[in-house]
């Protein structure tokens, strides 16, 4: 009988030709998860990107919900004034009837001060510095008490240079602020119906510079939301002179009126001029500084002529 032909054997489990076969299967797995480890690096940029994008956005403000720009920086406002009810902080306070904020609110105005006077002022408010500043990035210069930012603390500039005053700034430099305040002071008057007569002028009175330097001290922490009337007492009506431009001297450091889901926000451009009452009805804070160097001067109001203060003179 003739022998019957069997087919080849199988491998058995452990054989030789099932090992010879496991590299390949070994391979695939290896490029598989070579693949998902290459496509969650990718997935971990993109999320690390977005997140920074997020920071940056926050960075420039949005934490603060801003809603609506009152005063944009490429515009020339002859006058934009919002009337807001006022709060209860002026009734802690002896009232001064015709003075005393029974109408409140805040205004801007491009038109009284020239940019050509905000640029001297800015030269006065370099040349003060320049003698000083802050080792922070928030530096003062107060022409009317003489404090100045000197490192970590203030010295008087005036007993500290004594007669070197005199070659820094010039009788035309005061006499150039005082011109400011005066129309500063008429606008105010003139935006809430007051007598002009009625106000005074009232400490801190100061020109403020501040750049991106980390803080090193509780005054460098500009960014914080404060009220006016509950930091000085004395203050009815503040208002700030821009001396330098939003976007192009400086990135952040706009002002924002705190109000909630809807704050408003002021872009600094040189001459413009931000007023308010100084109440709670005007919450309020600076954005951070991120790049270049914003200069600006508060100037601040009273009715209580018991805390009144003279322009600072040259002598």
């Amino acid at each position: 009988m003739a022998p019957q032909r069997r087919g080849a054997p199988r491998a058995a489990e452990n054989s030789g030709a099932a090992v010879r076969r496991r590299p390949s299967s070994a391979k695939k797995d290896r490029v598989l998860r070579e693949s998902w480890r290459k496509w969650l690096r990718v997935a971990g940029l993109v999320a690390g990107l977005v997140l920074a994008a997020l920071l940056l956005w926050s960075s420039l403000g949005t934490e603060d919900g801003v809603a609506e720009v009152l005063a944009h920086r490429g515009e020339v406002l002859a006058g934009r004034f919002i009337e807001v009810p006022c709060s209860e902080d002026y009734d802690g306070h002896r009232r001064f009837e015709g003075c005393t904020p029974r109408k409140c609110g805040r205004g801007v105005t491009d038109v009284v001060i020239t940019r050509e006077e905000a640029q001297r002022l800015r030269s006065i408010a370099a040349k003060g510095l320049a003698l000083g500043g802050s080792d922070g990035g928030a530096s003062v210069l107060d022409l009317h008490s003489g404090a100045l930012s000197m490192g970590k603390h203030f010295v008087n500039l005036y007993r500290y240079f004594g007669d070197k005053i005199q070659t820094v700034f010039s009788e035309e430099d005061f006499q150039l602020y005082q011109d400011v305040r005066q129309k500063v002071q008429l606008t105010i008057a003139k935006a809430f119906g007051i007598g002009e007569s009625s106000l005074y002028l009232t400490k801190p009175t100061f020109f403020s510079r501040i750049n991106s330097s980390q803080a090193r001290t509780a005054h460098d922490e500009y960014w914080h939301a404060h009220v006016d009337k509950v930091t000085y007492g004395s203050f009815d009506y503040t208002s700030l002179l821009y001396l330098s431009d939003y976007l192009e001297d400086f990135g952040g450091g706009r002002f924002v009126f705190m109000e909630e889901g809807a704050n408003k926000t002021v872009e600094p451009r040189a001459g413009r001029v931000s007023f308010f009452t100084s109440g709670s009805e005007n919450l309020h804070r600076v954005e951070k500084v991120l790049w270049g160097t914003r200069y600006a001067i508060t100037i601040a109001f009273t009715c209580n002529p018991d805390h009144s203060i003279e322009d600072p003179a040259f002598t």
